[in-house]
Parts: structure tokens; C-alpha cells; sequence
């Protein structure tokens, strides 16, 4: 497959996109990581208790909620994806897009918030690496 590689003038051009779909797509990965966390919490405190009882409603909503926030990531790295970007931290609001640098392949890296590309980063590197345009 060819890459396509993007220069900063087409990323900063969607920006707006990027932003729209991370505001959906940053709170549905948040509140889905904490439900989670909840129900492996009660999972772990029946298993150390050698069993128990469950609040199986609470469990079934928690459980679709879950579905239905998986839906909304899923919808949205693909929305980034279709752009071209891949999606890298989401709960940093990482994108990276792939650019030609001097010959070399790396990536412009763009932060949720940040309203300009400024910075690009090694393919073998993450957003630790950034550097500036």
C-alpha cells in the first residue's frame, strides 16, 4: 500500500475536523476507561471476598454503557483514520499524520488544543520526541 504523506498546510486544514471528532471521541474514552475500572474493581473485590453478591442491574447498565462508548471510540478513530491520520494517546488527544521531512518519513504530531501544526516527531518516536517545525 502507498503512503500518503501530508505536508502542514493540509493538516492545519483540518484541525476543526480533528477537533469536532476528539470532542466526542476524548470523554467517551475517559468515562468508558473509569467504567472499566469499576467493574473490575467489584470483579476483584468478590473474587478476594471468595464470592459475593452483584447488583446485576447496575452491572447490565454498566456493561452497555460500556458497548455503547466503545461505539463512539470506534466511530471516531475511524473518522480519524479516514482523514489520515492515526490516532495515538486518546486521552492526550494524540494525532499523528505521515509527512516527508529532508528525505526522511516522520510524523506531524498534533495535540487536542492545539490550534496550529508546529511540531513532528521519528516514526520510532512518540509525542516525548516532538520537535518544532
Amino acid at each position: 500500500m502507498v503512503e500518503r504523506y501530508f505536508g502542514p498546510e493540509e493538516v492545519q486544514k483540518l484541525i476543526p475536523r480533528l477537533a469536532r471528532i476528539m470532542d466526542s471521541l476524548m470523554p467517551a474514552y475517559r468515562e468508558a476507561t473509569e467504567v472499566r475500572e469499576r467493574l473490575e474493581a467489584e470483579r476483584q473485590r468478590i473474587a478476594l471476598a471468595g464470592g459475593g453478591t452483584v447488583d446485576q442491574a447496575a452491572w447490565r447498565a454498566d456493561t452497555t454503557r460500556i458497548e455503547q462508548l466503545a461505539g463512539t471510540v470506534r466511530r471516531g478513530i475511524a473518522d480519524i483514520q479516514a482523514l489520515g491520520g492515526t490516532p495515538k494517546d486518546l486521552g492526550l488527544g494524540l494525532v499523528d499524520f505521515l509527512h516527508q521531512r529532508h528525505g526522511r518519513e516522520v510524523n506531524l504530531c498534533w495535540k487536542y488544543g492545539e490550534d496550529v501544526i508546529r511540531y513532528w516527531h521519528g516514526t520510532d518516536e512518540g509525542y516525548a520526541g516532538r520537535k518544532p517545525l
